[in-house]
C-alpha cells in the first residue's frame, strides 16, 4: 500500500497526489492507493494516517509525504518501520508554521483551517531527532524550493537514497519525471518491467 500524506493547506487534490494516483491506476494498482484528507491537528493527522494502514505488516506500507506530510511520514516510518518517500519534507515545521497562526486558506476547493499554538506543540512532540534506518528512506529535494531549505533536508536525512534536483520549486513541478523512481522504491515496477 502507498499512503500519501499531503502538505500544509493542501489536500488529496494536490497535483503530485493526483499524478501518483493516476499512475497507479494505469498500472492496475489503484487498490494500493490511500490519500486521506489530513486534519489540521498534527496528532489527529498521524492518527488518520495510522488508521489507513491498520492491520498491514510494516513491509506492506510505504508512506509518501510532501512538505509537512514528509515530517509526518518520518515520524510514522520510525514508529512503525514503514518505508518512506519524502518530497521536499519539512524538517522544523513548528518553527516554519509559527508565522501561520490563525485562519489560513486551503489551496484546493475553498475553505480554511485555523492553526493554533497547540498545533506547534503537537509538531514538536512528533519530531524525530535522527532517523534510525536510512535504507528505508528515499528523499527528493529541490535546490530551488522557495519555501523550505533543501540543505536542512539533506542534513536531517544522512545516508538516505537521495534525488537532488537542481532548481525546480517547492511543488516539484516536474514530479511526473520522477514518478517511476518513487514507485520503484515503493516496490511497484512500471508496466513491462519486472
Amino acid at each position: 500500500m502507498i499512503l500519501y500524506l499531503h502538505g500544509f493547506r493542501s489536500s488529496p487534490k494536490s497535483f503530485k497526489a493526483q499524478l501518483l494516483a493516476a499512475r497507479l491506476a494505469a498500472l492496475g494498482r489503484a487498490h494500493d492507493w490511500r490519500c486521506p484528507m489530513l486534519p489540521v491537528s498534527p496528532l489527529e493527522a498521524v492518527a488518520v494516517a495510522e488508521a489507513q494502514a491498520a492491520g498491514l505488516a510494516a513491509d506492506d506500507v510505504t508512506v509518501v509525504g510532501s512538505s509537512l506530510g514528509g515530517y509526518f511520514a518520518t515520524h510514522l516510518a520510525e514508529k512503525h518501520g514503514w518505508r518512506a518517500v519524502l518530497l521536499n519534507p519539512a524538517v522544523l515545521p513548528q518553527r516554519d508554521l509559527s508565522a501561520y497562526l490563525g485562519e489560513q486558506p486551503l489551496w484546493h476547493g475553498g475553505g480554511s483551517i485555523v492553526v493554533e499554538a497547540s498545533h506547534l506543540d503537537e509538531l514538536r512532540s512528533l519530531g524525530v531527532a535522527s532517523i534510525s534506518r536510512p535504507e528505508r528512506y528515499y528523499l527528493i529535494a529541490a535546490t530551488g524550493d522557495e519555501v523550505l531549505d533543501y540543505r536542512e533536508m539533506l542534513a536531517h536525512y544522512p545516508g538516505v537514497e537521495t534525488r537532488l534536483i537542481t532548481g525546480s520549486d517547492h511543488a516539484i513541478s516536474e514530479f511526473a519525471d520522477y514518478i517511476d523512481e518513487v514507485l520503484a522504491f515503493c516496490g511497484i515496477a512500471p508496466a513491462g518491467q519486472v
